[in-house]
């Protein structure tokens, strides 16, 4: 009942402890063990995602290391909508990682654990009315800050310590079964990589049958489909039969634009999806769904590409290149991309784990002074392998079902993190009674 609830502080109940300034010169590109965190590492939204590491090979103050479970949050934000400024994350259990606190992040201790629970604050720092206290007095235009007594100013309506376990548990549940689909989904894609990676780049089934074995982990008439000789190529050895043709000739590769965004009439009515490499930032799968914005009938037109089908694989050509979807609803495109539709020789499922595989090769292409840049000129000449159809096509088959199956639990992973964050303010707030929502979270969670 919302009479059991008490207006507390932030203050009141958890201190807020600075990070540490690693210093720069001990950032390394190879991974390594030790993990600094940093805004990049929270969701939009809130939670922890495991992307944009940023590794360190030096001296580490052991009260600088984060546990898990620490609850923390971010005091800084290099973007100019501050998008994860103050949002919270749990620190997750890495048997191969450690992750360190920098001094972008503030660890949240809790002080009075008998009255408030970590895991329901992790949810409270996650609510539009803290969003709005924490950003709302921001410092700084292009670099956003927020500090400790901002954030410990906050004032809530507090709960007991039973409901605040039991909202969290309800949360919980929601955020594990969304956890748990988009790992299914990195395992799906890993092991579709894998299959490219032995077929296409090892030649692993090739290797096998020249030295008179038969080709492990598939079937007879698959295997039949490979040669037992290589060719000497511009590549080196590949398969004999394969053939080497600039990459420009075996699919097509197009660009977009942004129409005026000062003329309304380019974007009202909102009717065509239309990206920009925002689109796959933090994205959590490797297809896309929807778009921030859309364009009218009179944007697309602005557009030379036009309205692309879905099934068209993207890939972001400038800050920063390599960014990969394959786009399951039609999509018109701005000038950060090289998108690739079907219809060529190779297909963009095949194409998508060719670029990942080939991603130093492409951005050895590019050029710029403000940042670095792949045009389409750039690259199509790269050349690439072109294996028969046959083995193309069975290929597509397998990389097909894949894609169906993580688009399929991506679409129900959003649809549980739409449920999560209409949830969460009313049962943060009380105004949804725990007993109302049981039923709706447990026929989500079915």
């Amino acid at each position: 009942m919302r009479s059991e609830y008490v207006r507390r502080k932030l203050g009141d109940l958890v201190r807020i402890k600075h990070g540490f300034a690693f210093k720069g010169e001990h950032f390394v590109d190879e991974p390594t063990t030790h993990v600094l965190v940093t805004p990049g590492n929270f969701a939009i939204g809130g939670g922890f995602q495991d992307t944009k590491l940023k590794f360190y090979r030096g001296p580490v103050p052991e009260e600088y290391v984060l546990r898990a479970g620490d609850l923390i949050v971010t005091m800084t934000d290099l973007s100019r909508a501050a998008d994860t400024l103050g949002f919270s994350a749990l620190v997750p259990e890495h048997h191969q990682r450690v992750y360190l606190h920098n001094q972008r992040i503030g660890l949240v201790e809790v002080l009075r654990p008998m009255e408030v629970s970590k895991a329901w604050l992790h949810y409270l720092m996650r609510t539009s009315d803290y969003r709005a206290w924490v950003v709302g007095s921001a410092t700084g235009s292009t670099v956003k800050h927020t500090s400790p007594s901002r954030i410990c100013d906050f004032e809530f309506d507090l709960p007991t310590i039973d409901v605040q376990r039991d909202v969290a548990a309800i949360l919980d549940a929601l955020e594990s079964r969304i956890d748990l689909l988009r790992q299914t989904n990195s395992t799906l894609e890993s092991i579709a990589q894998a299959l490219f990676k032995s077929w296409f780049i090892d030649f692993d089934p090739v290797q096998a049958k020249a030295e008179g074995r038969e080709p492990e982990g598939m079937d007879a008439a698959t295997a039949a489909l490979f040669p037992a000789e290589f060719d000497e190529s511009e590549l080196g050895p590949v398969p004999k039969g394969w053939t080497v043709q600039p990459i420009g000739d075996l699919v097509e590769a197009v660009g977009g634009s942004t129409p005026d965004t000062k003329n309304e009439a380019f974007w009202e009515p909102a009717v065509h999806h239309w990206t920009s490499p925002k689109d796959l930032s933090g994205a959590t799968a490797p297809v896309l769904l929807n778009t921030e914005r859309k364009v009218s009938d009179a944007g697309l037109a602005k557009i030379s590409s036009g309205l692309l089908s879905a099934g068209t694989l993207l890939m972001s050509s400038r800050a920063p290149i390599g960014y990969l979807s394959l786009s399951q609803v039609p999509v018109a495109i701005n000038q950060g991309y090289i998108a690739m539709p079907p219809g060529g020789r190779l297909p963009p499922e095949f194409m998508y784990f060719w670029c990942q595989l080939n991603m130093e090769v492409i951005k050895g292409r590019a050029n710029g002074s403000t940042f670095m840049e792949i045009s389409k000129k750039a690259f199509r000449p790269i050349p690439a392998l072109l294996p028969s159809p046959e083995v193309v096509n069975r290929f597509h088959e397998f990389a097909t079902t894949v894609f169906s199956r993580v688009t399929a639990n991506e679409r129900q992973a959003c649809a549980l993190a739409d449920l999560r964050d209409t949830l969460l303010p009313r049962l943060i707030s009380g105004k949804l009674r725990l007993q109302e929502v049981q039923v709706e979270g447990e026929e989500a969670l079915a």
